[in-house]
């Protein structure tokens, strides 16, 4: 059957051909259109209220990278199968799949224990039971099973396409200028060497540009104080609907969250097709949302503060420091809640949440980033910049924060 040319008109690429019908069905699929209803950097509309962009936008934008990539290491001579493009194609398409809304909310409230990594393989492996088998090579370059590692590499790596995808995308559509790097030039100057993915010694800067951009946009952004401050709220306002929930009240939710909030779930819940995993795919923003504006009137006062503050932008307050939060600073605040609502204190401390922030921006032992020179030496980045940056960047960072709610 004759393709039909499909182009998406993306803000940040340009126009983005749609390289082949398969590619197109899996776009098509409902796994992948659900994306489209969860945003991309969860509760950072807070903060940069330009941050509307879904996961399937982001999706598709790091799919037209990974076809980048691939038409780069052809032309550099490295034999890479129609069967293999495919599935590099739809393992980089479908890699979100298994997120729930609002990012990792979830993980710490509704489904703990439970990886969003964990679900999105589950969901391909079904979508391949009903394709009968065509999403293999898909499946095995995501799992770092394939003979050809630096086709996972692409996929999940330090210098994979997602990332050079979500840097451009978050950059964009929050105006944080800083994280615009150049992901056409590092793709051009990516290359194969051993089976592993190198960078051309002349793209050590876009590497360097790299590195720097993700660490600013990690604090600026993704670890953005106010965006934190929402999102341990909205951690604790889950964790009370579902107390409330498993204690017998009578939450409004739609099916979907009704399900996740009336029960605890394993990753045995999920597997083999199980209803964990029928109810996860019906999740999306929108199912929170909704019950968030009914519970904002319900009469639990625990309930109805936190919900009204997420519909009204009355966030949690939140102190970030360089030491960790002595117990009796929230012991404070919860006596002020127990006057203040007349509640207990196990209902007051809902209205707080301590812990650490930690960010680990370049890890050598997870997956170096390799240079290769023109005689065929080969450098890790950390050896091979100038910049002593790249050395503070494999250190932890690690700061303490204290939300609460202001009263």
């Amino acid at each position: 059957m004759q393709h039909k040319r499909k182009i998406i008109n993306d803000p940040v690429f340009g126009f983005i051909n749609i390289p082949n019908e398969f590619v197109y069905e899996i776009i098509q699929h409902p796994y992948l259109q659900r994306l489209n209803r969860i945003h991309q950097l969860g509760l950072a509309a807070f903060v940069y209220p330009g941050a509307q962009h879904t996961r399937l936008l982001h999706s598709i934008g790091a799919m037209y990278l990974m076809n980048e990539a691939l038409s780069n290491l052809k032309k550099k001579g490295h034999d890479i199968t129609t069967d293999e493009c495919n599935g590099a194609l739809a393992a980089i398409l479908m890699h979100d799949i298994g997120h729930g809304p609002f990012s990792h909310v979830l993980e710490h409230s509704l489904v703990p224990n439970v990886h969003h990594e964990s679900i999105s393989l589950l969901l391909m492996r079904k979508m391949n039971e009903e394709w009968n088998g065509q999403l293999q090579t898909a499946i095995d370059i995501f799992t770092d099973t394939y003979p050809k590692r630096f086709l996972h590499q692409l996929v999940s790596g330090q210098l994979d396409v997602d990332r050079l995808d979500y840097l451009r995308r978050d950059s964009f559509f929050t105006g944080v200028s800083e994280g615009n790097i150049g992901s056409a030039r590092i793709i051009k100057m990516l290359d194969v060497k051993n089976d592993s993915l190198v960078v051309e010694s002349k793209g050590i800067y876009s590497i360097e540009n790299f590195l720097m951009a993700r660490r600013l946009m990690y604090w600026q952004v993704y670890l953005h104080k106010t965006a934190v401050a929402a999102e341990k709220m909205l951690i604790n306002l889950l964790a009370r609907a579902k107390e409330l929930a498993q204690n017998g009240y009578n939450l409004f939710a739609p099916p979907a969250l009704s399900y996740f909030l009336s029960k605890e779930t394993s990753l045995a819940d999920f597997e083999n097709a199980g209803e964990a995993l029928q109810h996860f795919v019906d999740l999306d923003d929108n199912d929170i949302w909704s019950a968030m504006k009914v519970w904002a009137s319900h009469p639990d006062i625990v309930l109805s503060t936190l919900s009204n503050g997420m519909i009204n932008r009355k966030l949690f307050k939140i102190e970030i420091t360089e030491e960790e939060t002595e117990a009796s600073k929230p012991r404070s605040f919860i006596e002020k809640y127990i006057k203040q609502f007349g509640i207990s204190e196990h209902e007051a401390s809902y209205f707080v949440s301590s812990d650490m922030l930690t960010t680990n921006m370049y890890n050598k032992q997870d997956d170096s980033i390799d240079i290769l020179y023109n005689s065929g030496e080969i450098k890790d980045i950390s050896k091979a910049s100038d910049m002593l940056n790249i050395e503070l960047l494999a250190k932890s960072v690690v700061k303490y924060y204290f939300a609460y709610l202001q009263i």
